[in-house]
């Protein structure tokens, strides 16, 4: 990949061996290998047995975790809040685990609606629950930076799955929650 980077920095103009950028293949290279981390992750492994048996029906909600992910049209970064709430049915998982499978899949060149709908249906596989509900609000810099140039457009994308799919007020609950807060 190093070498790759010195071919984009040789072929915008620039001088590679130029003091500020001597190093920035090396840097590059690293800063990729990060933010496609996603792809050499495993679910499994993530959650590490973090599924424990609790008789709760009510919703569980994560609400306004950081994302930051690459858009796959462009290589440029977008970010937001991924809100990703279920239902138990008997289980519930350990709380960081659900910024952590956001993560999986943020780390990955993307775009934002199947994202949103890769986090959904991998609790839903983990859990087994009622029902998975995730919204993700984001800022695009492939829009910001270039293109039509707008500074202040968000994307919302959302997925629902059983109930929060099925039932009108199990949706709206949660959606309630993203919006207020409140409980």
């Amino acid at each position: 990949m190093e070498e790759e980077v010195v071919k984009i920095l040789k072929s915008i103009g620039e001088d590679p061996n130029r003091e500020g950028l001597r190093d920035t293949p090396k840097r590059v290279a690293k800063s990729y290998e990060f933010l496609t981390s996603g792809y050499r992750a495993d679910i499994t492994t993530i959650v590490n047995g973090a599924i424990f048996e609790e008789p709760t029906e009510g919703m569980v909600l994560v609400r306004d975790i950081e994302m930051y992910s690459l858009c796959e049209h462009h290589l440029l970064p977008f970010y937001g809040r991924a809100h990703v709430a279920y239902l138990p049915n008997k289980k519930i998982i350990g709380i960081s685990k659900i910024p952590r499978i956001v993560d999986v899949f943020a780390r990955r060149l993307q775009v934002q609606e199947r994202l949103t709908e890769q986090i959904a249906y991998a609790i839903q596989e983990v859990l087994d629950p009622q029902g998975v509900a995730v919204v993700i609000k984001a800022k695009h810099l492939c829009m910001m930076m270039r293109g039509v140039e707008k500074q202040n457009s968000e994307l919302f994308t959302s997925c629902m799955l059983g109930a929060f799919k099925d039932n009108m007020v199990t949706r709206s609950e949660f959606l309630d929650l993203i919006r207020t807060g409140s409980t």
